[in-house]
């Protein structure tokens, strides 16, 4: 093997002994047994079993955080939230290896290679999506952070879940997840799925489709885009009603809280008068 050959077996050995017994469960004795080599090679490559694991974490890292990157970069809010669900479980499903190194308690040597600040990492992501989503919506965009916590938070646990269960299918899996997240527990859809546009795009990986069916799909996306558009623009819409009837609810309330001032008033400046005037009486009949 070529030195760039070795170093990608023992990566790749690395990988399997790290996702099967963790950090501390694999030793470089054992790494350097399955590779066939000596230790030294190992040390060689590597710097020792440290080395080894921040390399494997890293790509790892890398390998996921680029896949919920590509997700979010669809325009609809609502297919990007189903595209980084469903990437995620992409993810777990063909790296199964790379899912369970993360969700380990991590090693020092992995420095910032660990499941929460992995989390962290998507969620500052997911953040710039719902402060753009808040701002339309008129939510303060302040709460975006916080939000983004529980989202990721929400799938990454779920993913956790789903790494052993396997049942569902990724992409119900994803579907329920999304139905949670954008419809909430009282909007609840009892039979989610996952729009046309995001099952073309985690189709990309099987077969290229031909023209016909390519222009097909782009025309049922751009047609579930502007479905999905005009039920925002409804919400929106409500939401206006709404706020509109709730500002003439809060005037009228206002306008009954003034009245009953103007009566109190009126009724104090009767009684003032009629005591200035029991005053008076009783002035004139006990003159001094």
């Amino acid at each position: 093997m070529s030195g760039s050959e070795r170093r990608e077996q023992l990566i790749s050995i690395s990988r399997t002994l790290f996702a099967e017994k963790g950090f501390d469960g694999t030793s470089i004795e054992e790494i350097a047994a399955t590779a066939q080599v000596s230790k030294p090679v190992v040390y060689e490559h590597f710097g020792g079993k440290e080395g080894v694991y921040a390399v494997v974490v890293d790509r790892e890292m890398q390998k996921l955080l680029s896949m919920i990157t590509e997700a979010l970069s669809a325009t609809h809010s609502l297919i990007k939230l189903e595209r980084a669900a469903l990437a995620l479980l992409q993810y777990i499903e063909e790296s199964s290896e790379g899912f369970r190194i993360l969700v380990r308690d991590s090693h020092a040597a992995s420095g910032t290679g660990t499941f929460a600040s992995l989390i962290s990492e998507i969620a500052s992501q997911v953040e710039d999506v719902l402060a753009d989503e808040f701002v339309s919506r008129g939510y303060d965009p302040k709460l975006a952070p916080m939000y983004a916590q529980m989202l990721v938070g929400m799938v990454a646990l779920t993913g956790q879940w789903w790494l052993d269960v396997r049942k569902p299918g990724r992409e119900e899996v994803a579907a329920h997840l999304v139905n949670l997240a954008w419809n909430g527990l009282t909007g609840l859809n009892p039979n989610p799925e996952i729009t046309a546009a995001t099952r073309t795009q985690s189709a990309i990986a099987k077969p290229r489709t031909s023209e016909k069916e390519q222009r097909d799909l782009e025309k049922a996306r751009e047609k579930e885009l502007k479905e999905a558009e005009k039920v925002r623009q409804r919400e929106l819409k409500e939401a206006e009603k709404a706020r509109v009837r709730e500002l003439k609810e809060r005037e009228r309330l206002l306008k009954e809280a003034e009245k009953a001032r103007e009566r109190e008033e009126k009724i104090r400046q009767r009684e003032a008068r009629l005591a200035e005037r029991a005053a008076r009486l009783e002035q004139a009949d006990h003159p001094e």
